[in-house]
Order: structure tokens, then sequence, then C-alpha cells
């Protein structure tokens, strides 16, 4: 009777390949891996240093510290008649020690000279406003501490305000 036929393709034009998913080559399917481990490799850092700045609230935020300490870590100690004084600290790659304070305007050019001697006082490049200023480097700074905490630069600025006193600004700092 009839024999039976097969309902398979019976042609026969080259080797029989299962393939998975779409039909790409196998360069295409190579430069898929190759930007998936780059995205892994260079996202997930990338990634870590935009969480880091968000969540780190630490760097650069100025902070009330003892004006004893940072005038001392200056090389130097406030002054017996100095008033209204305001010390503040900022720490993230350096440290940077702000002093602010008011004291007799007769006595500020003796107490600056007294205490950085090595110091040059200059009435240009100081900052605005400033009737004279001292900036010091690290080896005219008067420091007993040990080379591993001394501050590289030491920066005066004074300020003669109305009357018979003198607004003072010492700013520390490490490089």
């Amino acid at each position: 009777m009839g024999e039976k036929k097969s309902t398979r393709p019976t042609h026969t034009s080259g080797p029989s390949r299962w393939r998975r998913g779409p039909g790409w080559s196998r360069r295409t399917w190579i430069q898929i891996a190759v930007s998936a481990v780059g995205t892994v490799v260079l996202g997930v850092p990338v990634a870590f240093v935009v969480w880091f700045m968000f969540v780190w609230d630490g760097p650069g935020r100025s902070e009330p510290t003892d004006c004893a300490q940072a005038m001392d870590w200056a090389g130097a100690t406030l002054p017996q008649t100095s008033r209204d004084a305001r010390c503040t600290e900022a720490i993230w790659m350096d440290v940077y020690d702000h002093v602010e304070f008011r004291m007799p305007a007769n006595e500020v050019a003796g107490w600056v000279a007294g205490t950085w001697p090595a110091g040059e006082v200059e009435t240009r490049f100081c900052d605005p406003g400033a009737d004279f200023c001292v900036e010091l480097g690290e080896k005219e700074i008067a420091w007993n501490h040990g080379p591993e905490q001394s501050p590289a630069s030491v920066d005066v600025s004074v300020r003669y305000e109305g009357g018979d006193t003198a607004l003072v600004t010492v700013a520390v700092f490490t490089t």
C-alpha cells in the first residue's frame, strides 16, 4: 500500500545547526560581551565615586575649633588684648584653620612683628580691604611639633576698623 511520507524537509544544503537567539554572527556576540564587561569595569567605579560624593558630607565643612590650638599651629598665641576670637577648621585633603579676632590697632603691628619676625609686611598683594598682610612659608614659621604636622603656610591679614580697633585674620593650612 502506501509508503509513509516524511514531513521533514529533505534539503541538505549544509550542516544542520541549532541557533540560540537571533541569528547574529560570532563577532556580534563578542562585541556585546566586551561592551558588557567594559560597562561593568568602568561603570562600577564611576557609580561608586558619584555615590561617595553624595553620601560623604565631611569634606571642606568648617567647624569650630579651639583658638589656642589653631594659633599654636600657626606658631603664635592670641594676644592678651584680643577679643571676639572666632576659630574654625576645615579638613579634607588638607587642613585649613581660620582664626579671626580683634585687638587694639596701636598694638597690632608690634604683635605681628614680634610673633613672626621672619615675615615681611606687605601692603600690596593682600586680601581686598586689608591694610597690611604677612605671608609665611613653612621655613619661616617657628614651629616645634615635628615636620609631619607642620603647616605649609600662614597668612596674616590686618584691617584697621574705625576707631582704635584692628581685625586680624590668620589662615593656617597644609598643602
